[in-house]
Formats: structure tokens, sequence, C-alpha cells
């Protein structure tokens, strides 16, 4: 008991001495400074980037200049008074040992800056920026100060899996360590051959889509198996863990995994691709029913946007079994077809050329093949004729080119006299004791219902 208070004791009498105090008196310097150099230099930054004109690598290089500028300025703090403390040839251990937590402070924040520029600058690195550099910090940390050990030692001691096979919990972490570390680098060199590949102009844009993400997928893959094996991983200790956890995701993500394989199917096949115009209906023709343009083919959903400015994202699984029409698979063209009902008071050959009349002068309209107007039947209160004519451009809209047609029709049939009849039925109501109108026929007389 002596022996601890004594070591205690030497311990505190150690920090309590007046040139370890204005060492740390000095640390607490390089602190403050760099927390105000730090808050200076992101809002200077800030209100730069918003009038400059879309990110390069001089704003980029800016930015991670303004990202150091703290440690940066801790770091001249600390230099100058060791450089004091060294010329009175004063102890400076401590300044010593916080240089070296600096520096690999400052070498780990560039790194993992440097990451999140090659894994493209999203928005979950960024989200994760702070607390990666925090971790790696802490780690190397105690590999400097000479905790580290003590930590292996302490979570080495720690068996997950008690029996013959033995399973620690640094094993666990030193394993996801190292996998993460390939999965990252693969992320890495996916990214690379990503943007390569995308800005291969002879190639069609859905076999580019699928080159990239089949490359991604066989990368992050070979990063992980090379991972468990440079980690050292016994996997036969896991066998009932991982079967077990395999049986749960084979039923749980079997929707995802099939949403997974419907869009690499779609990719191959190219059946539907970016740019294309597409309706969702359980039949065939020019209907407008959940019409919308491909924005972009993911792995597990397809960005659909309608004219609404509304972006959909459609499972892949309900474009591989469902019917879908697209509208411009292999041509662009589609007919599009106008019922018009006429009176039998009107001519129908009249009425058939004012329905080619209407088409002429349409920008959007095709001139071959050439518009077309039928007769298809007699109804029973007029006859139904029907207009027929072709587009190129059903991505510009389909709906707005009827409207202006129709409008066309309706206004040329005012100015010929031809009515669009409306349907009207007579009922001819009489009492019992009311004699019927000459030349009404009586009603007839169902044998054993008796009078009516």
């Amino acid at each position: 008991m002596d022996a601890k208070l004594s070591t205690l004791q030497d311990f505190f009498n150690r920090w309590a001495e007046p040139i370890v105090l204005m060492q740390l008196v000095t640390l607490a310097a390089a602190v403050v400074a760099a927390l105000l150099v730090s808050h200076s230099a992101h809002r200077w930054h800030r209100l730069r980037s918003r009038r400059l004109a879309p990110p390069s690598w001089r704003m980029r290089l800016v930015e991670g200049l303004v990202i150091q500028a703290g440690f940066f300025a801790a770091l001249i703090v600390i230099l100058f008074v060791r450089a004091a403390l060294a010329m009175r040839r004063l102890d400076t251990d401590v300044l010593d040992t916080a240089l070296e937590l600096l520096a690999a402070l400052m070498l780990v924040r560039l790194a993992v800056y440097l990451l999140r520029l090659l894994l493209g600058d999203r928005q979950w690195v960024r989200a994760w920026e702070t607390r990666t550099t925090v971790l790696l910090w802490v780690v190397i940390a105690s590999q400097l100060i000479g905790w580290f050990g003590f930590l292996e030692g302490y979570l080495d001691g720690i068996d997950l899996l008690p029996g013959k096979a033995r399973f620690s919990l640094w094993a666990l972490l030193k394993g996801l360590v190292v996998i993460g570390g390939f999965v990252l680098i693969a992320s890495v060199v996916a990214r690379a051959v990503e943007r390569r590949v995308m800005r291969m102009e002879n190639v069609a844009v859905s076999a580019r889509i699928g080159i990239a993400k089949s490359a991604h997928f066989v990368l992050v893959s070979l990063g992980v198996m090379l991972g468990v094996n440079a980690a050292g991983v016994d996997l036969t200790a896991l066998t009932v863990l991982t079967g077990a956890i395999g049986l749960g995701l084979g039923f749980g993500l079997q929707a995802i995994a099939s949403n997974f394989v419907s869009g690499f199917v779609l990719l191959m096949d190219k059946s539907i691709k970016p740019g294309d115009v597409i309706s969702f209906t359980g039949h065939t023709g020019t209907s407008t029913e959940s019409f919308g343009w491909v924005e972009a083919l993911r792995g597990r959903y397809v960005v659909v946007r309608d004219r609404d400015g509304v972006e959909t994202l459609v499972p892949n699984q309900q474009l591989v079994m469902n019917p879908v029409i697209n509208w411009s698979y292999s041509d662009r063209r589609i007919r599009l077809k106008l019922p018009v009902r006429i009176s039998y008071r009107d001519d129908p050959e009249l009425a058939l050329d004012i329905l080619l009349r209407a088409t002429a002068g349409h920008p959007r309209v095709l001139h071959q093949p050439a518009p077309v107007s039928r007769l298809m039947q007699f109804s029973e209160t007029g006859m139904d004729l029907e207009l027929r004519f072709w587009i190129a451009d059903p991505q510009n809209g389909v709906n707005n080119v009827r409207s202006d047609v129709n409008r066309a029709i309706w206004r040329l049939f005012r100015e010929a006299g031809i009515t669009i009849p409306v349907a009207q039925r007579e009922v001819l109501v009489y009492s019992a004791g009311t004699s019927l109108p000459a030349g009404t026929a009586p009603a007839v007389q169902t044998p054993g219902t008796g009078s009516a």
C-alpha cells in the first residue's frame, strides 16, 4: 500500500514541476490557437466557396490547407516554445511527445481527406470523416505513448467463442480493420475503373454502367476475401455462426438479391437504358399511364422521372417480371390515335379531310409515314372516325400533341358546321287509362302473365 502511495506521489510531483506546468500551459495555448485559426479559416472558406465555380483541383488544394490550418497554428506555438526551452537546455519531453502526436494527427487527417476525394467526395464519407480521423489517431497515439501493448493484451484476453477454438475480441477488431482497409483500397480502384469506363464514348451507356458495376462488385468482393486471408481469421471457428447468419440473410435479403440480379439483367440485355421513355401498363398501345423517362440505373432500382418532375424508384425486379412499354426500345417513333364521332347529318368525306388538315403545320407530327383518317364504324348516335399520325419524340410528351390536334379538330369542325353528337335517350311515360297515340304499337302480352 505504501508503495502505491509513493508511486502516485511521484507521479503528481512529476507533473507539478514548473517546467512541466509550463509545457502544459503551452499545449493549452496551442489548442486555443488551433481552434481560433481553424474557425476563422473555415468561415473564410465557406464565404469564398459560395462565389466560385464548381470544385477544381485548386479549390481542393485550398480546402486541404484550410483543414490543416488549425494544426499548423498549434505546431508553430509548440515549436516556438520548444525552441526557447531548448536554448536554455531545459526539459522538453512533454512538448516532444505532443509534437509526435500532432504530426500523427496531421498525417491521418490528410490521409482521410485524400481518401474522401478518391471515393468521389460522397456525403456518407464526409459524415464519417471526423470520426475516422479520431479513431485512427487514437490507435496511432496509443502506440506512440506505449499503451498499445497493454490494450492489445487486454482485448486479446476476451474470448468470444469459449471452447477449443479461440477467437478473441482483439482478433475480431484486427480482422475488421484489415478487411476494411482492403475494401477501401478495392473501392478506390473500382472508382478509378468506373471513371475510366464511363469516359468511353464508343460504348453504349448501359454497357458502360454494367461494366462499372460489375467491376466494383468483383473488386470489393476480392478485397473482402484478401482482407479475411490477411487478417488470419480462422473461419472454421465461425462455421456455425456464419451458417446461421447466412441462412437468415438468405431469407431476409431474398428480394434485395433478386433486385440486384435483375439490375444486371437489365444492364446486359439493354432492354431499358438511361434516356428511354417507358410506361407501366398491362396492355400495349399509346396509353400514358405511369409515363416517364429513365434517369439512371442503380444496383437495386431504376430512377424514373415523370412529367411532373417526380422521381420514382422502381425496383429492378418489377421491370423484369412485369410488362413494361419501352417507347424508345428500337425506334422512338410512335403512332397516336384520336377517335372522333360526327352526326349522321354531316358529310363523312369532308370530316375525314378536316382530320388530316388538323395535323398540317404541327412541328412534331411526321409527314412520313403520313397521317391517315378512317371511318371505323356506325354507332347508335353517329359515325366513329379516327385520326392516326406519328411522332418521333415521345420524350417531349404525348398528351400535349393530343391536345394541340384535338383543339385544331374542334376549330375546323366549327368552321365547317360539322357537329359532334351527344348521346341522348327519350323516355315516354303513359298512364294506364290513357289511350296510346296513333301509330304506337301496344306492349306484347306474355302468355300466362295476365294483363299489364
